[in-house]
């Protein structure tokens, strides 16, 4: 039985899994939303939220335990000045894990895990669908309006030559 054992092995050994981890974890930060099995995204997302606290203290031995695990200075610094001051007033739940289904080849179940309160991508994306929708409906709407109108002057052609 695995009484009180935490964590995910996912099939890898002990400094591979910390590999993959932190991978993971630069992806996240760095493009605010990977796709990934939802196992490695669960694991991920504990990792993650416990980085943001602790960066969410902003001083120096805070930047410097985020920087054991994140290897790119460049991640580093757009978490301390783009993420923090966006996603810092949060009590917590910086992430979501979003289900996709299974994976063609392994039917592995993917999952998506992003930034909560970076979702401009899929908001944009929205807003796009949106003017599209509306663009169709106001054509749509302009179009029956012009049939109905042919339609009346074809009306009033055909009683003009009665009278």
């Amino acid at each position: 039985m695995r009484h009180n054992v935490k964590g995910r092995k996912l099939g890898r050994t002990a400094s591979h899994r910390k590999a993959t981890l932190n991978s993971l974890i630069t992806s996240l930060l760095k493009h605010k939303r990977i796709k990934t099995t939802l196992a490695k995204a669960k694991e991920t997302r504990g990792f993650a939220e416990k980085l943001v606290t602790k960066a969410r203290k902003g001083d120096l031995h805070a930047k410097k335990q985020v920087m054991e695990l994140i290897k790119d200075k460049e991640v580093v610094k757009e978490l301390f000045s783009d993420i923090i001051p966006k996603i810092g007033d949060r009590p917590g739940g910086y992430t979501r894990v979003v289900k996709l289904g299974h994976r063609e080849g392994d039917a592995a179940q993917m999952a998506i895990i992003e930034l909560v309160d970076y979702n401009e991508v899929v908001t944009a994306r929205a807003e796009q669908q949106k003017e599209k929708r509306e663009t169709k409906a106001k054509e749509k709407e302009a179009k029956a309006k012009a049939e109905k109108e042919n339609q009346m002057l074809e009306e009033q052609a055909a009683e003009a030559p009665k009278k």
